[in-house]
């Protein structure tokens, strides 16, 4: 019997901070207790905001913090032909349509309190139903757009397909039970699955990258358990494996928000430079206690 497969993915569009070492500890900690594989996937997709240098810190403050992992490691950077086959595949069954609308636009049209999980308005469906005609003219013209997913239609052929409604698992590395979960893409609209600046949106490269990697168990945070929805649904029309999900606590400030990059929260190396230690980082994260080893999925 093969080895599970666990993996740490960020995106080096700025520097770790204190949730990012939680979650990579957390997958870490998990990957030795199942006596699993460990790797190390960048994501860095957006190349607009995405730095080798980024990427560098990232690795060393890894490093640092005692994980080891397999080489070599994946950037989705150098894959984009693979998830364009993907694209391609979906163009096919009939589930895309260009978008040309402007976010502007489109909160301005939105129904008020209609949002995604993420708190972004519903799409309104302003290009649903464009001619052939005007998308060729828009497309001539250079206008940008977003390739978006028919949600209702890849819905109804993704249950035609497995014939009943998607789920999936949810893993309590704790305990070792799995619970099933309800997935839900139709909160979501009609989503986002690439735009002209990227080849494909994170949704798409992340089932599309762990299936090719054979990731078995994700881990992520809490703040990605309503993405499961989608990814699930991309899993179930592509004819991708199905793994089983951790969503692990997140940390917040006094306010409330969890840590973000762009909020410019402390960083690692930061933490490094005033002479905190991997041990001490594990404290602050609330990991000190460890998975235990008889743990098995």
């Amino acid at each position: 019997m093969s080895k599970p497969v666990l993996r740490f993915a960020p995106s080096p569009n700025g520097a770790l901070h204190l949730g990012h070492a939680l979650s990579a500890l957390f997958s870490h900690d998990m990957a030795r207790a199942m006596g699993a594989r460990f790797l190390i996937r960048i994501e860095d997709i957006d190349i607009a905001r995405c730095r080798a240098e980024y990427e560098a810190r990232m690795l060393s403050d890894l490093a640092w913090l005692g994980l080891e992992w397999e080489q070599p490691v994946r950037r989705q950077s150098e894959h984009f032909e693979t998830y364009e086959q993907s694209l391609r595949k979906l163009d096919a069954m009939g589930l895309l349509y260009p978008c040309f609308a402007s976010r502007k636009e489109i909160a301005a049209h939105a129904t008020p309190g209609q949002i995604d999980p993420d708190g972004a308005p519903l799409y309104p469906g302003l290009h649903k139903n464009l001619t052939q005609e005007e998308v060729q003219r828009r497309r001539d013209a250079g206008e940008p757009f977003a390739l978006r997913l028919d949600m209702e239609k890849a819905i109804a052929l993704a249950r035609g397909q497995s014939g009943k409604a998607l789920t999936f698992d949810e893993l309590d590395p704790e305990s070792g039970n799995i619970e099933t979960g309800a997935a839900d893409p139709a909160r979501w609209g009609d989503a986002v699955i690439a735009r002209k600046e990227a080849p494909a949106s994170y949704h798409l490269c992340v089932v599309v990258d762990d299936a090719l990697q054979g990731i078995t168990h994700v881990t992520r945070g809490r703040d990605l358990y309503a993405a499961t929805d989608i990814h699930r649904l991309l899993q179930t029309l592509l004819g991708l494996p199905e793994p089983r999900y951790t969503h692990h606590r997140l940390i917040l400030d006094a306010s409330g928000r969890k840590l973000s990059k762009s909020h410019k929260d402390k960083a690692l190396s930061s933490l490094r430079a005033e002479g905190v230690s991997p041990a001490d980082v594990r404290r602050m994260a609330g990991l000190s206690r460890k998975f235990r080893r008889s743990f098995r999925s």
